[in-house]
């Protein structure tokens, strides 16, 4: 693995970082949003993560997935799902969303839950800025060797 593909796997981490606080920030938009039907309520959805995987080109290096003959090249959003746990359901028969038994259905969003995990994902996105930076004066290190 050379030093230059740093950059591409903390870049694809970046990426896959802002899409999960993407996803958090759209939860916690929708957290008090209403709904007269099951149907229609807003469900907290959450990006799904894979590694990617490279076929390792030769051996002994060193890899920590050497032992499967793959290497780690990064990190993909392979998609977002809704949670489907259940919607909590409010009896408010004054309000102008309730439906025919005076139901009003609330989002399956815990604001709290997502506030940890915005910080998760803004913790994860500065520690892969923070690689790129040290790959950056790694190889600056190595261009002044020759001087």
């Amino acid at each position: 693995m050379s030093l230059s593909s740093l950059f591409n796997i903390a870049g694809t981490g970046m990426s896959a970082q802002n899409t999960r606080l993407n996803t958090v920030a759209s939860n916690i938009a929708n957290a008090d949003t209403v709904s007269s039907s099951v149907d229609q309520t807003y469900r907290a959805r959450h990006p799904v993560f894979a590694t990617m995987l490279n076929g390792a080109q030769g051996a002994g290096g060193g890899s920590l997935f050497e032992d499967q003959g793959q290497a780690g090249v990064g990190v993909q959003v392979t998609g977002i799902v809704e949670d489907q746990s259940e919607l909590q359901a409010r009896y408010e028969p004054n309000h102008p969303a309730a439906d025919k038994d005076g139901y009003v259905y609330y989002p399956n969003v815990n604001v709290v839950e997502e506030m940890a995990d915005m910080i998760s994902a803004s913790r994860a996105f500065q520690t892969n800025a923070e690689i790129m930076n040290t790959a950056k004066q790694m190889m600056q290190k190595v261009l002044t060797l020759g001087q």
